[in-house]
């Protein structure tokens, strides 16, 4: 179904002339990954993950999917979200309530850029229940870990873009 609802997604909307087009997909490497790189040229992936072991595993796997032969799709970078905790009232301690630099060391592994690390801040939350980006928000230090990543993701596409021919879809022989 999942599958299905991307395809219909991506064939049947009139997207016109785009600078970037992001599709959350689910943790793992199900077959709407596959669907997706089948459907549309995917020029490259950002794996998103907590810093949690069973978080960096299910990431790995996403990686070397997309790292196979015949899927090679680019990784562009990985982002640790929940990186660290910071209350409101102290907005400088960070306490590593899901551990620390997961996604960091899963980037260096994998010799790909770490392009950000996003706390877990109720006010991320409270911007997002409230339809209003964090960007804007008046606490510039929720808003300048998305500008950053922002930053990262398009510099990453662009030396991606200057470096390599363009992305074709992935035909899968089985």
């Amino acid at each position: 179904m999942a599958s299905s609802a991307l395809r219909q997604f991506i064939s049947d909307c009139d997207w016109g002339e785009l600078d970037y087009l992001l599709i959350d997909l689910p943790p793992g490497t199900s077959d709407i990954h596959l669907t997706l790189v089948q459907t549309v040229p995917v020029t490259g992936a950002i794996v998103v993950t907590t810093p949690q072991k069973v978080a960096i595993a299910d990431a790995q796997r996403g990686l070397n999917m997309f790292q196979q032969p015949q899927v090679n799709v680019p990784i562009l970078g990985i982002v640790e979200n929940m990186a660290w905790f910071t209350p409101a009232e102290l907005p400088g301690n960070k306490y590593f309530i899901f551990g620390k630099n997961g996604g960091k060391e899963l980037a260096e592994k994998f010799n790909v850029p770490l392009l950000g690390q996003i706390p877990l801040i109720q006010s991320i939350r409270e911007s997002g229940d409230e339809g209003k980006p964090v960007v804007i928000n008046q606490d510039e230090t929720t808003a300048s870990a998305f500008r950053e990543l922002a930053q990262q993701v398009a510099q990453q596409v662009a030396i991606r873009n200057a470096s390599m021919q363009a992305t074709k879809k992935v035909e899968i022989k089985v």
